[in-house]
C-alpha cells in the first residue's frame, strides 16, 4: 500500500522536469502551472490581434492598397501564420522539445514585432500620408517600404510557428492521463484555454483598434510589442512549476517508414492473430515512459507495415504502435479537410467584414467606432458562450449521454459547422439591404456612407462568436485528443493548419470571383468601391459552399473511429457520473 502511494506521488505520463528527473504531482503541473500558461495566451494575443485585426485598415489607408490586393495580403499572411506551425511542431516532437521550441520561437516573434513598430513608425519606412477617397490616386509604397513591412510581418509568423502548435500542447501536458481527477480537468482546459484567447483578443479588438484609428499607428503597435514582452516574462516565471514531454523523434519520419514498409510488403496476408504482428514488449515502452497500443482492423494496407518477414529493416517493418500511430494521424486527414470551409469564414471577419464597416455610419455622438473593433463583439460573444457551454450546456447533457464532455467532440464541431451556414447566410441578407440603401441615396458611383448604423452587421459577428464557441474549441481539443501520444505537437498543429488552408482558400476564392464576375464586361462582385459590389452573392456563394461542406462532414464523421484511451481515467470519470446520475434518481 505504502509502495502504491510512493508510485502515485509521481506522474505516471512519463513527464519530467528539464533536467529529464521523474515529476512529483503536488510539486509541478496541474492547474498551478497552467495559470501562467493561461495568463501568456491572453497578453500574446492581444499582441497578436492588435496587429491582424486592423490590419488591412493599415494596407488601404496607409500603403494605398485596393480592396482585392488588401484583402489577400491580409488573408495571405495570417495563412502563413496559421501553416507554420507544422515546422514548429516537427522540430518541438523532434529534437528540442516543446519547452526550448517555444523559448527561441518567442525571440523570433519578439524581432518581428520590433521590426514591424518601426516600420510604421518612421516616416522613411512608409508613403506620404493620402487623403483620397479613391485609393488608386495616392502615391504607392516603394519596394523598400514594403520589404521592411512584410519583412517584419512574416519574421512574425516564423515566430508563432513555433509558439502556437506548442504553448497550448505545454498546458496541456499540465494534465496526467492516468490521473482521474486530473483527466477531468483536462476536459475543461481548453475551453478554458479559448477563454484566455478571447479575452486577449477583445482587449485588442477594442482599446488598441481605437488606438491605431485615432491616437496613432506607433503607440498601436507599440503596445502589442510590449504585451508581447510581458507574456513571455510571464511564461518563463512559471518554469519551475511545469511538467516536460521527452522528444520522441521526428513523427513524418515514422509515419513515412510505415506507409513505405506497407507498400513494399502489400502481397503479403496479415496473420489471423494479431500477436504474430512485431511489437516491442510492454516493458520496452514503460522504461521510455511511452505507450504501447494494440493493433486494429482499420486501414488494413497499413497493418502490413507490422507482418514479420525475416527482415529487420526500419523501413521494411514496424512495431504495431508506430502503424496504429499512423493510422491516427491520417484517419484525422478528412475532419482536417471539412474544416478548412469554415476557417475561409473566419477569415471573413478582418477582412471584407470590416471593408463593410467602413461603408456604414459609424458615429455614436462624437465618438467614431473603429470598424475593426466590431470583432469584439466575436470575442464577447463566445465568452458568453464557452461559460454557459462549460458551466451548463456540458452538466445538463452529462445526465442524458453519460459522456464526461456532455457531447462528442465532433458533435460540438457539427453544431458549429451548422451555424457557418446561417452566419453567411445572414451576412448576404444583411449586405443586399446596405446596396438597397446605398443605391436609393445615389451612393452607389461616389463610394458615400451609406445612412446606416454600423450596428446592422453586428447578428454576423454575435454568431460568429457563437460558431467558434463550439467548432473551434472542439477543433483544438479534437486533434490534441485524437493524436498518439508522442504525436501531441503535430496533432494540434493540425488545429492549426486549417486554419492556414482557410485563409489561402480565401485568398484564392476572392482573386477568382473577382476575375470571372469580371469577364464578358461584367462589373464584378468584388470593386474597390462596395457600394458598386456585389458582396451580397459572394457571400450567398458562401452559404452554399457552407452546405455543401456540412453534407461532406457529416459523410466523413460516419466511418471515424475514436482511437482508444491510453488509461482507464475516462472509463472512471464515465463511471462516476452514471454513479451521481443513479444517487439524484
Amino acid at each position: 500500500m505504502a509502495l502504491e502511494e510512493a508510485i502515485d506521488e509521481y506522474t505516471q505520463d512519463g513527464t519530467v522536469d528539464l533536467r529529464g528527473n521523474p515529476v512529483l504531482r503536488s510539486k509541478r503541473g496541474g492547474w498551478k502551472a497552467c495559470w501562467f500558461v493561461v495568463v501568456y495566451e491572453v497578453f500574446e494575443r492581444m499582441a497578436y490581434y492588435g496587429i491582424s485585426s486592423n490590419l488591412i485598415v493599415y494596407l488601404t489607408n496607409k500603403l494605398h492598397q485596393g480592396t482585392v490586393t488588401s484583402a489577400n495580403n491580409v488573408t495571405n499572411w495570417v495563412g502563413t501564420i496559421w501553416i507554420t506551425p507544422i515546422l514548429g511542431a516537427y522540430i518541438a516532437d523532434a529534437h528540442l522539445g516543446r519547452y526550448w521550441t517555444f523559448i527561441i520561437a518567442c525571440i523570433i516573434y519578439l524581432s518581428g514585432m520590433i521590426l514591424l513598430t518601426l516600420s510604421v513608425s518612421l516616416n522613411s519606412l512608409k508613403p506620404p500620408p493620402c487623403n483620397e477617397v479613391i485609393v488608386g490616386n495616392c502615391k504607392k509604397a516603394s519596394t523598400l517600404h514594403l520589404a521592411v513591412f512584410y519583412g517584419a510581418l512574416y519574421i512574425l509568423a516564423l515566430g508563432t510557428g513555433g509558439t502556437k502548435p506548442n504553448i497550448s500542447t505545454i498546458g496541456a501536458d499540465q494534465f496526467d492521463e492516468f490521473n482521474p481527477k486530473e483527466k477531468g480537468h483536462k476536459l475543461s482546459f481548453f475551453n478554458w484555454w479559448m477563454f484566455s484567447i478571447f479575452f486577449g483578443t477583445l482587449f485588442a479588438n477594442t482599446v488598441l483598434v481605437y488606438i491605431q484609428d485615432n491616437v496613432g499607428w506607433t503607440l498601436g503597435y507599440g503596445l502589442p510589442t510590449l504585451g508581447l514582452a510581458i507574456s513571455i516574462a510571464i511564461f518563463v516565471a512559471g518554469t519551475p512549476f511545469y511538467r516536460h514531454k521527452v522528444p520522441t523523434g521526428s513523427p513524418f519520419t515514422r509515419m513515412t517508414r510505415v506507409v513505405v514498409a506497407a507498400i513494399r510488403k502489400w502481397r503479403l496476408t496479415i496473420p489471423n492473430d494479431i500477436k504474430e504482428l512485431y511489437e516491442l514488449d510492454l516493458e520496452e515502452y514503460a522504461k521510455k515512459g511511452k505507450y504501447r497500443i494494440d493493433s486494429t482492423p482499420t486501414m488494413s494496407l497499413l497493418t502490413k507495415a507490422s507482418v514479420k518477414t525475416g527482415s529487420t529493416n526500419p523501413w521494411m517493418l514496424c512495431t504495431v504502435t508506430q502503424v496504429e500511430e499512423t493510422k491516427q494521424m491520417l484517419r484525422m486527414i478528412p475532419i482536417l479537410v471539412a474544416t478548412f470551409v469554415p476557417s475561409t469564414m473566419v477569415a471573413q471577419i478582418n477582412t471584407l467584414f470590416v471593408k463593410q464597416g467602413t461603408t456604414l455610419d459609424r458615429a455614436i455622438g462624437s465618438f467614431k467606432i473603429p470598424p475593426a473593433s466590431l470583432a469584439g463583439f466575436v470575442t464577447i460573444s463566445m465568452l458568453i458562450s464557452v461559460v454557459l457551454y462549460d458551466r451548463f450546456f456540458v452538466r445538463i447533457m452529462q445526465k442524458w449521454t453519460k459522456n464526461p464532455r456532455g457531447i462528442t467532440l465532433l458533435q460540438r464541431m457539427g453544431i458549429g459547422l451548422a451555424i457557418h451556414i446561417l452566419i453567411m447566410t445572414v451576412a448576404s441578407l444583411t449586405e443586399k439591404y446596405r446596396l438597397s440603401v446605398a443605391k436609393e441615396h445615389g451612393l452607389v458611383e461616389n463610394g458615400g456612407q451609406v445612412p446606416l448604423t454600423i450596428f446592422i452587421l453586428l447578428p454576423q459577428f454575435l454568431l460568429m462568436g457563437t460558431a467558434d464557441a463550439f467548432l473551434e474549441v472542439a477543433k483544438i481539443e479534437f486533434f490534441y485528443d485524437q493524436a498518439p501520444e508522442s504525436m501531441k505537437s503535430l496533432g494540434t498543429s493540425y488545429s492549426m493548419t486549417t486554419l492556414g488552408i482557410g485563409n489561402f482558400l480565401s485568398s484564392f476564392l476572392l482573386s477568382t470571383v473577382s476575375h470571372i464576375t469580371k469577364e464578358h464586361g461584367h462589373r464584378g462582385w468584388i470593386l474597390n468601391d462596395l457600394n458598386a459590389s456585389h458582396l451580397d452573392y459572394y457571400y450567398a456563394f458562401f452559404a452554399v459552399l457552407n452546405f455543401l461542406n456540412f453534407i461532406f462532414f457529416l459523410f466523413v464523421i460516419k466511418y471515424y473511429v475514436y482511437k482508444a484511451e491510453v488509461s482507464n481515467s475516462i472509463e472512471v470519470l464515465t463511471e462516476e457520473l452514471k454513479g451521481m446520475t443513479e444517487i439524484r434518481d
